[in-house]
Parts: structure tokens; sequence; C-alpha cells
């Protein structure tokens, strides 16, 4: 007859793991600093230089004392420490800046920028870190679809930086916020004000939610409506570099889940000469056909005075070659002194259209060899990051997690976009580089190490371990 005792094996049954709601507002905080800095030139159009500058030095402030209080667990050994270099090397040109003005005033941004990125990347786990960068694209993206609806609807016209009405045409259209051409078929811009810079964020969003997607998170099925709209923004952008980021990402994660097919050494160097091919193919193709690429997508043969302006810029450039003109990103047009004012330049743009071209002409052959060195580090440890099944014992095989994919793809996506833009240097493409850079560097493997042995709820789901 059986027995029934009063002393059980098991456990009692406990309410299942919650985030605490310190730690909530904490997640909170750090989606407010990804979607503040995804939105960039937002700030400055609706606040102006100043008050974006007491914007930027409050949340780095909030952030540094949050980081303070919490000492999350960091192992100073472990940095990003290319890109740690490139921004001392950046300070360092404060010392023979042509232009000292705008090198104080944009080193500030990047000092912040960095460590933001770095703590950011101390507080969260890889999972918390993808959803809260999945919540600030869906705000940044959303308020981009409002506000061109509002300029269609309501504003009826060009907005100008400050909410200001155009009263006639507009010679220098860089300054202008939204053209208000979401109903009329035209490019769009977003809140952040460039065509070209909302074209990768709402790349950036499909590359994001689709992730997400594939992670099983709870509400799985509203990443499919926010995927569509990354999309629509991104297809109404109309950027030829958009659609270069596009590709590239296409190619890395194609080859990205070959490599994960492999199951004997050696067999993955058959897909990476495959790779190289296709990648020096492809380049070579994109450069020589550029002409009938941009006249295909409705562009100008030189890439839309791309040209004209790298040839301006690295004439200015070889004048100083070793160590530059000092740092200046962006380059700021109030300063008569700063990059911004090259002869010839038809416009003060903030830029020279290319990542490597601008650093060239700032910090010299110095800054651009760190600068390389920092991309090919980050781009070696993402993608092993991605190809290599999560092992730390004897178990060879554990399944991949959709996760590891952010960082190789952000990646491609950064290298894309800085081909024929200076996006990366700034705003969330440096932050992007150091924080994903930074957190590889700190926890390897997905819930292994002191900065991911923390089960917290995510969107009420305990964090899961891997395998």
């Amino acid at each position: 007859m059986a027995v029934h005792t009063k002393h059980p094996v098991g456990a009692p049954p406990t309410a299942p793991i919650r985030a605490t709601t310190g730690h909530l507002l904490l997640r909170g905080w750090c989606i407010v600093v990804l979607a503040g800095t995804l939105a960039g030139a937002a700030w400055p159009m609706a606040l102006g230089f100043t008050g974006t500058a007491v914007v930027v030095l409050a949340a780095g402030i909030v952030s540094a004392t949050l980081w303070a209080l919490l000492r999350p667990p960091v192992q100073w050994r472990r940095l990003p420490w290319f890109a740690l270099g490139y921004v001392l090397w950046a300070t360092s040109s404060l010392l023979w800046t042509a232009h000292p003005m705008t090198t104080a005033a944009t080193l500030v941004l990047l000092l912040l920028t960095t460590a933001q990125a770095m703590f950011v990347g101390s507080v969260l786990t890889w999972r918390e870190l993808v959803s809260a960068i999945a919540s600030a694209l869906k705000w940044v993206l959303s308020l981009s679809t409002l506000f061109e609806l509002w300029a269609a609807l309501v504003w009826r016209g060009v907005v100008l930086p400050g909410f200001a009405r155009a009263h006639g045409p507009v010679d220098d259209t860089t300054v202008v916020w939204s053209h208000g051409a979401l109903l009329e078929g035209g490019r769009i811009q977003g809140i952040v004000g460039d065509a070209t810079a909302l074209a990768f964020v709402a790349l950036l969003g499909m590359v994001v939610f689709a992730i997400r997607f594939a992670a099983r998170p709870p509400r799985r099925a509203l990443l499919v409506g926010w995927f569509a709209l990354s999309a629509f923004l991104f297809f109404r952008a109309g950027s030829a570099s958009g659609w270069l980021g596009a590709a590239a990402v296409v190619v890395v994660l194609t080859t990205v889940l070959a490599m994960r097919t492999t199951r004997r050494p050696g067999e993955r160097t058959r897909y990476y000469v495959v790779y190289a091919l296709v990648a020096v193919t492809g380049l070579l193709a994109v450069w020589l056909g550029r002409g009938q690429i941009s006249s295909a997508l409705g562009r100008s043969a030189d890439l839309d005075g791309r040209e004209g302006i790298w040839s301006l810029v690295l004439s200015k450039a070889f004048e100083r070659p070793a160590v530059g003109w000092g740092f200046a990103t962006p380059w700021m047009p109030f300063d008569a002194a700063s990059a911004g004012s090259i002869a010839g330049l038809e416009t003060a743009g903030r830029q020279a259209h290319s990542m490597w071209i601008d650093v060239f002409l700032q910090l010299g052959v110095v800054g651009l060899a760190l600068l390389g060195l920092t991309f090919f580090a980050y781009v070696w440890r993402s993608w092993f990051f991605a190809v290599d099944r999560p092992r730390w014992d004897l178990v060879a095989d554990r399944p991949y997690s959709p996760v590891t994919l952010v960082p190789t793809l952000v990646g491609a996506v950064l290298l894309a976009q800085g081909l024929a833009d200076s996006g990366p240097l700034v705003g969330w493409g440096w932050l992007f580089i150091v924080l994903l850079a930074f957190k590889i560097k700190q926890a390897p493997l997905l819930g292994r190490g002191a900065s991911e042995q923390r089960l917290v709820g995510e969107q009420g789901e305990p964090e899961r371990m891997p395998g």
C-alpha cells in the first residue's frame, strides 16, 4: 500500500523570477540613451546646439551617477583598446588642431558617447541589450513616421530647424529638417533630418526586429509590423548607400548561416574563399558600375557630388598627412576655422561623406590606422561570436542563439555606411561600435560570465541560459 510522506523532496513552489523595479527603471534609462543617440540630428534640429549640449551633458551625468552607484562587474583589462586608442589620439589633437573650438566641442560628444556605450554594455545582459535596442528603434521609427505625417498633413511644407517655415526656395537643402514629402512620393528624412541616416536606422531596425523574431520572445507577432514599418521607411528614404548596406547584410548573414552548418575542421575554408571572392567582386562591380547604379536609383553619376567633395577633402588632408587638422566630428558650420570651411565646398556640410576620408583629414595617417584597427578588431571578434558554437565545457552541440548575429550584422551595416557617409564616427554609429565591442570582450558567451549571470525578467520571461 502506498505511503504518503509529509516531507516532500522537492522545493516548495515559488513565484517566477521577475526584474526588480530598480532594474526595470535602469533598463528604461538605457532605452532612453539608445533612442536619444539613434535620433541623431533631431536634437540640434529641434533644440539648437546649446539645447542639445545641455541634453547630452545631463544624460552623461545621469549615466555616470548610476554607474558609480551600481558598480556593475567590469573586467577592466578587457576593454575595446583600439577604440579607446582612437579616442585618446582624437583628444591629443587638441595640441595641434587648426580649429580648437570645434575640436573641444566635438571631443566632449565623442567622450560622452564612448562612456555611454560602456555604461549600457556593463549594466545589461546580451538579451536585455538587444531588447533595449529594439525598443529604442521602435521609438525613433514611430516618431519619424508621425513627424513626416505631421509635416505633410499639418505643416504642409518644408520644415526648417527650430520648426521654422520656409518662405521661399531653400538653396541649402542640407539644413532642411523635412520636405513634407511623405504623401507626395518623394524621399523622406524622418526626425533624423537626413534621408541616408534614416535609411540606415531603418535597416538596423529590420536587422534587429528579424533577430528578435527568430529568438521567439513574447508578443512575437508584433515584430512583423515593426519590420514592415522599417522596410517602408527604408524604401521611402531612397538611399543608394542604404541599398548597399542591405546587400552587405544579406551577404554576411548568408555566409554566417553557411558557416554554422560546418561539422569538420577545414570545412569553413571554402566558405571563406567564396565569401572573399563575392565581397571583392561585389565591391569592384559597385565601384565600376556606380554610374549605372546611381542612375537606376535616381542619383547623379558622381554619387550626388560625393566624388567632388572627396577630391577637395583629400587635397586638404594631404597638406597635413601625418596628424591631420584636428578632430572635428561632426564639422561645425559656425566655426570659420573648422574642416567644413574647405575652399571649394558649396555648402558648409558636417562631414566628408566617407568616414575614412574624414578621419584622414582630421587625424591623419595615425588616426586612420587606429580606426582601421578598431573596425578590424570589432569585425574579427563579432564574426567568431556569430559563427562559433557556444562552448565552455565538454558539451559541443549547444544550439546557436540568434542574438549572436547582432554584432556582425551591425558591423556590416556600419562598414557599408562608412564608404559614402561619416555616420559611423558619431552618434549611434560610434556608440554601437564601442558598445558591442565592449560587450563581446566582457561576455563572449551568452549567459556566462559575471555580467551575464543574473536571472532577470525579459518582458515577463526569465533570462534563459544557453544550452
